[in-house]
């Protein structure tokens, strides 16, 4: 369970990397949407795990987006501690956030299974 201090420093870190990200990036690999999910904290607010969602035309335009990002670490982290009020700033690591993903596609699978069952239903 996170405390009240890691909740707050990591809306603020999930806002900084999202401001970061959109404003501040300017590499070309970088395409699509790309939105920070959610970020959680280590006890001591060392390091931050940040989780990202990332929407583009297909697999290996979004994989080309996320090397861009974990590339642009130093720079990102650079933005934060700017921003953030802290005797340190946190270590950001990056993962892909699968769950909108496999929500989606569990959606397009229930869609599928009640269009089959419309289609029974008329015949």
């Amino acid at each position: 369970m996170a405390t009240r201090r890691q909740e707050k420093v990591a809306r603020l870190v999930k806002e900084a990397v999202s401001d970061a990200i959109a404003s501040h990036l300017s590499d070309p690999r970088i395409e699509g949407f790309v939105s920070v999910t959610r970020v959680e904290m280590a006890p001591d607010l060392r390091a931050a795990e940040v989780y990202l969602s990332i929407f583009g035309k297909n697999e290996v335009s979004q994989n080309k987006t996320f090397v861009a990002i974990t590339h642009a670490r130093v720079r990102i982290q650079s933005l934060l501690a700017s921003r953030i009020q802290s005797k340190f700033c946190p270590v950001l690591r990056f993962h892909r956030d699968e769950k909108f993903k496999k929500t989606m596609e569990i959606i397009n699978i229930i869609d599928q299974a009640v269009s089959g069952l419309e289609k029974k239903d008329i015949e």
